[in-house]
C-alpha cells in the first residue's frame, strides 16, 4: 500500500551546514488510510531508499509513496499560488 503525490520535490533537511537527509515534500492524490485530504501538502520523513525506475519512495518511518507527474519546488509551488490569473 503506497500514498500517491504529484508535484513532488525531494527536499534537503539541513541542521545549519549539516544535511540531516531528503525528505518527500509535495501534494497529496490519493491512498487507502484516509489520513489526507486531497489537495493537501504533505512532507515525509527522511527517505531511505528511492529504487530505480519504480516512482516509488520509501521512508524511515516505513512508508511508501508513489510520485507522479512532474516535480515543482516549494518555492515554485508558492511563485504559481500568489500569480494572478492572466498568467494562466
Amino acid at each position: 500500500m503506497s500514498t500517491t503525490v504529484s508535484d513532488w520535490q525531494i527536499v534537503s533537511a539541513t541542521d545549519y551546514d549539516d544535511l540531516v537527509g531528503k525528505v518527500l515534500w509535495g501534494t497529496f492524490v490519493d491512498d487507502m488510510t484516509f489520513r489526507f485530504v486531497t489537495g493537501d501538502y504533505i512532507c515525509t520523513s527522511k527517505i531511505m531508499e528511492i529504487p530505480n525506475n519504480t516512482g516509488l519512495i520509501k521512508t524511515d518511518s516505513r512508508s511508501l509513496y508513489q510520485i507522479v507527474g512532474n516535480s515543482f519546488s516549494p518555492r515554485m509551488i508558492n511563485q504559481l499560488n500568489m500569480a494572478p490569473n492572466v498568467y494562466f
